[in-house]
Formats: structure tokens, C-alpha cells, sequence
């Protein structure tokens, strides 16, 4: 029995097969590029905390209620709760130091994802001296039509993970 019963299914079969080929490289690359992307807005978050700049922060922070960040044991939702603590908090001592030969980029979805990486964190209140510590940070970016932003921020404080 022959494997095709003539050319047109031959024909049929090799452009599903081009048609799902191409449907990989084209997720594959859409995912490169989607990581490309967290990586800048991630970039972007990180200078604009270390220059003090809320507005900046803030500017990349999901537009939604539920935006979520646990710092020093506090719940903080949403952008304005955002921008208070964040103002808090850059009244002292507050840099941040990626290791981004550790960051990694899951993608849980087209539009939404996690970021894992370490950071060397140098904080200290407003007239106190400052501390350095090294957190891993958990965060989830999910992307709307104005493109990626940081729905969550996680600290973790114990960086061995096995």
C-alpha cells in the first residue's frame, strides 16, 4: 500500500509539515523575544530605582489593583501604596546590583511570565547606616497592549537554592 495515494496529498502533507515547522521557529522566536523584552524592563526597573525615581518605578508597574510587592515584611498593593513605600524607602540608602549571569526568564504564558535572579541589595532608613544583602527576587511581568510590566515583587532571602 502506497504512503500517499497521489501528489496532491504528498503536496498536502509537506505543507503542514513547512506550516508547523515554521510555527516553532516563529514561537521560538517570539519567545527570544520576549525574553529580550523582560530583560530591558527589567533594565529599566533596576535604574530606576537606583535613581530614586518613583514616577519611573511606578511607570512600570502593572495598571492594575493587585500589583504586589512583600518589602520588609509589608503587603503593599497597588501603584499609589507603590509609590508611597518606594518614597519611604528612597529616602535612605536604597541600590540594587543584578547578577544577571543568574537571571532567568520563564514564560507562563504569551502574556505573562516570572523573572528569577539574585541581587546584591544596599538599603538602610534615612539616616542609619547601610547594609548589603543578597535576595533572590521573584517577579511576575505580564504584558498588555502597551507591553510588559511588573505585576509582583517577591524577595526571597535565601539565595542557595538546590
Amino acid at each position: 500500500m502506497p504512503l500517499f495515494r497521489n501528489a496532491r496529498d504528498f503536496l498536502s502533507l509537506r505543507s503542514a509539515l513547512v506550516f508547523a515547522v515554521l510555527s516553532i521557529v516563529v514561537s521560538g522566536a517570539a519567545s527570544a523575544s520576549s525574553e529580550d523584552e523582560i530583560r530591558r524592563v527589567f533594565g529599566q526597573l533596576v535604574a530606576a530605582q537606583n535613581a530614586h525615581d518613583v514616577a519611573g518605578v511606578v511607570a512600570l508597574l502593572w495598571d492594575s489593583p493587585d500589583v504586589l510587592w512583600l518589602t520588609r515584611g509589608v503587603e503593599v498593593r497597588g501603584k499609589a501604596a507603590f509609590a508611597d513605600e518606594l518614597a519611604a524607602h528612597f529616602a535612605g540608602t536604597w541600590h540594587l546590583d543584578p547578577d544577571m549571569s543568574h537571571f532567568h526568564w520563564t514564560a507562563i504564558s504569551e502574556d505573562a511570565g516570572q523573572i528569577l535572579v539574585p541581587i546584591a541589595f544596599t538599603r538602610g532608613r534615612a539616616g542609619q547606616p547601610s547594609q548589603t544583602d543578597t535576595f533572590l527576587i521573584s517577579q511576575t511581568l505580564v504584558r498588555d497592549a502597551a507591553g510588559w510590566h511588573v505585576a509582583a515583587i517577591l524577595p526571597i532571602a535565601n539565595t542557595q537554592l538546590k
